[in-house]
């Protein structure tokens, strides 16, 4: 069977993600503990327990990474298969490096916690937010968008489902223009960043400075670039392309278009099923989700029929 591997970004976080895991296996709380110890954050405290931490960027991918780590773990100690390629949505790109080889798990820890502060950094005082369009053509949203400089196409998730980035006031504004066009629904997200779009610029330099730092030119399968939607497996190519992906809209739509008669299903790690959603509309291939034991038991046995 060949197979995508898939991982989740930022917005699929919860309170008690991971936590069937952390209960069941030791290599879940080995790798809990390990990230804790590099961010000095106690990441069960952080993930099992209310708290405002958890949709700050800087925590928030981290934890994502983390459960996205442990569902891929648990899975390859009973299968074996390599995947034809791998792709992610965001933060999930540098997740689908760390299973490729390309990133030691400790240090994609550190490079993520990095990343967070960094884009929170760059938002700080710019007002910055992000909203949810569905039910309009991408086109239809590309030309509203058009010659407006505080707003921005920033996520391309689906079938009618794009996502805006840029100044928060502009995008509370226009929620009347946009359903005048004919959206079903226009959601503020509930974001102090704005990822995706030129307001990162002035993180550019510094990102890919501590990028170039740890990863290593090391590729076991390729992976698919949210900008672009080339594949690579080089470390020049991920240090360009994830640099690039700071400032450019996610093309996961496109990436799942353009690939799938490659394989024959998908399979995504970590907590939420999202990306499983959004493929119900983009693909007729399978995709199953490894996010408790349940869908891990499930998973390991859909692919070894």
């Amino acid at each position: 069977m060949k197979v995508a591997f898939l991982f989740p970004g930022q917005g699929s976080q919860s309170i008690g993600m991971g936590k069937e895991f952390y209960d069941s296996y030791d290599v879940a709380k080995e790798l809990f503990d390990t990230a804790s110890s590099v961010l000095k954050v106690d990441m069960k405290d952080l993930l099992f327990n209310e708290n405002e931490n958890i949709n700050k960027t800087q925590f928030t991918q981290p934890a994502i990474l983390l459960v996205s780590y442990i569902s891929y773990m648990l899975f390859s100690k009973q299968s074996d298969i390599t995947p034809e390629f791998a792709l992610g949505h965001s933060l999930g790109e540098i997740t689908a490096n760390v299973i490729s080889g390309s990133l030691s798990f400790e240090n994609a820890i550190k490079l993520v916690y990095a990343r967070g502060q960094l884009m929170q950094q760059a938002c700080n005082n710019l007002d910055a937010g992000m909203a949810v369009i569905i039910g309009l053509e991408d086109e239809i949203v590309e030309d509203f968008c058009k010659n407006k400089n505080d707003i921005w196409c920033a996520n391309y998730n689906g079938s009618g489902q794009i996502v805006l980035a840029g100044s928060k006031s502009a995008l509370n504004n226009i929620e009347e223009d946009i359903k005048k066009l004919g959206a079903k629904r226009f959601v503020m997200l509930p974001m102090s960043i704005a990822s995706h779009c030129p307001l990162l610029d002035s993180i550019i330099d510094e990102f890919r400075e501590v990028l170039n730092s740890y990863l290593l030119d090391c590729f076991k399968f390729e992976i698919i670039s949210n900008a672009t939607i080339e594949s690579y497996n080089t470390k020049n190519k991920a240090l360009d392309l994830l640099t690039m992906q700071l400032t450019k809209p996610v093309f996961y739509k496109q990436s799942i278009i353009k690939n799938e008669n490659r394989i024959d299903c998908f399979i995504e790690f970590g907590h939420g099923n999202v990306l499983k959603g959004l493929n119900k509309r983009l693909s007729s291939k399978p995709t199953y989700c490894i996010s408790n034991n349940a869908s891990l038991e499930s998973t390991i046995n859909e692919i070894n029929k």
